[in-house]
Protein backbone atom coordinates (compact mmCIF):
# COMPACT_ATOMS: atom_id res chain seq x y z
CA UNK A 1 0.00 0.00 0.00
CA UNK A 2 1.39 3.04 -1.13
CA UNK A 3 1.65 6.13 1.43
CA UNK A 4 0.12 9.66 0.10
CA UNK A 5 2.77 12.00 -0.19
CA UNK A 6 3.23 15.78 0.67
CA UNK A 7 5.36 18.05 0.65
CA UNK A 8 5.75 21.49 3.01
CA UNK A 9 6.06 24.57 0.43
CA UNK A 10 9.67 24.65 1.06
CA UNK A 11 10.81 21.10 0.12
CA UNK A 12 8.50 21.89 -3.30
CA UNK A 13 11.09 24.64 -3.55
CA UNK A 14 14.18 22.62 -3.03
CA UNK A 15 12.68 20.14 -5.91
CA UNK A 16 12.28 22.66 -8.76
CA UNK A 17 15.12 23.52 -7.96
CA UNK A 18 16.99 20.65 -8.89
CA UNK A 19 17.75 19.77 -12.31
CA UNK A 20 16.10 17.47 -14.33
CA UNK A 21 17.96 14.68 -13.69
CA UNK A 22 18.17 14.88 -10.20
CA UNK A 23 14.14 15.90 -9.83
CA UNK A 24 13.77 12.99 -11.77
CA UNK A 25 15.98 10.29 -9.48
CA UNK A 26 14.88 11.87 -6.55
CA UNK A 27 10.87 11.28 -7.40
CA UNK A 28 11.76 8.01 -8.01
CA UNK A 29 13.37 7.37 -4.80
CA UNK A 30 10.44 8.95 -2.59
CA UNK A 31 8.12 7.00 -5.10
CA UNK A 32 10.04 3.40 -4.15
CA UNK A 33 9.91 4.93 -0.23
CA UNK A 34 6.32 6.12 0.00
CA UNK A 35 5.86 2.01 -0.68
CA UNK A 36 6.38 1.29 2.69
CA UNK A 37 8.40 4.43 4.98
CA UNK A 38 7.75 2.82 8.03
CA UNK A 39 11.22 2.91 10.01
CA UNK A 40 13.20 -0.51 8.88
CA UNK A 41 12.78 -2.05 12.30
CA UNK A 42 9.04 -2.31 11.53
CA UNK A 43 10.03 -3.80 8.26
CA UNK A 44 9.79 -0.28 6.12
CA UNK A 45 12.69 1.31 3.90
CA UNK A 46 13.19 4.10 6.31
CA UNK A 47 16.38 4.99 7.80
CA UNK A 48 15.31 7.19 11.67
CA UNK A 49 16.81 10.03 12.63
CA UNK A 50 17.52 10.91 16.10
CA UNK A 51 18.59 13.56 18.64
CA UNK A 52 22.49 15.41 17.69
CA UNK A 53 24.44 17.93 18.52
CA UNK A 54 23.47 20.05 15.62
CA UNK A 55 19.67 18.48 15.36
CA UNK A 56 16.79 17.11 17.29
CA UNK A 57 15.07 15.21 14.58
CA UNK A 58 13.51 12.07 16.99
CA UNK A 59 11.13 10.70 15.25
CA UNK A 60 11.68 12.09 11.22
CA UNK A 61 13.62 9.43 8.59
CA UNK A 62 15.76 10.28 5.91
CA UNK A 63 16.64 8.85 2.30
CA UNK A 64 20.19 8.92 1.15
CA UNK A 65 20.78 9.33 -2.53
CA UNK A 66 24.69 8.43 -2.81
CA UNK A 67 25.45 9.10 -6.19
CA UNK A 68 23.78 12.04 -6.58
CA UNK A 69 25.09 13.72 -3.43
CA UNK A 70 21.35 14.63 -1.92
CA UNK A 71 19.37 13.76 1.35
CA UNK A 72 15.62 14.20 1.89
CA UNK A 73 13.94 14.02 5.32
CA UNK A 74 10.43 13.16 5.91
CA UNK A 75 8.03 12.61 8.46
CA UNK A 76 5.00 9.91 9.05
CA UNK A 77 1.27 11.16 9.78
CA UNK A 78 0.58 7.23 10.25
CA UNK A 79 -3.24 8.00 11.03
CA UNK A 80 -3.70 8.80 7.75
CA UNK A 81 -0.87 6.94 5.60
CA UNK A 82 0.62 10.46 4.62
CA UNK A 83 4.66 10.75 4.10
CA UNK A 84 5.33 14.73 4.68
CA UNK A 85 8.63 15.85 2.84
CA UNK A 86 10.21 18.21 4.91
CA UNK A 87 13.67 19.03 2.74
CA UNK A 88 15.46 17.69 -0.22
CA UNK A 89 19.20 19.06 -0.20
CA UNK A 90 22.84 18.44 -0.05
CA UNK A 91 23.77 15.35 1.80
CA UNK A 92 26.55 17.73 4.09
CA UNK A 93 25.13 16.04 7.38
CA UNK A 94 24.80 19.28 9.26
CA UNK A 95 23.31 21.43 6.34
CA UNK A 96 20.36 19.20 5.43
CA UNK A 97 19.34 18.29 9.28
CA UNK A 98 19.66 22.21 10.62
CA UNK A 99 17.13 23.11 7.96
CA UNK A 100 14.85 20.32 8.85
CA UNK A 101 14.86 21.10 12.00
CA UNK A 102 14.69 24.48 11.13
CA UNK A 103 11.70 24.29 8.84
CA UNK A 104 9.73 21.43 11.55
CA UNK A 105 10.44 24.36 14.34
CA UNK A 106 8.71 26.94 12.34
Amino acid sequence: MNWEVTYINKAMQDLENLDGMQRKQVLKAIEKVSKNPLPQSEGGYGKALGNQNVSKLSGYFKIKMLKLGLRVVYGLVRENNVMKIIVISIRDDDTVYKIAEKRINS
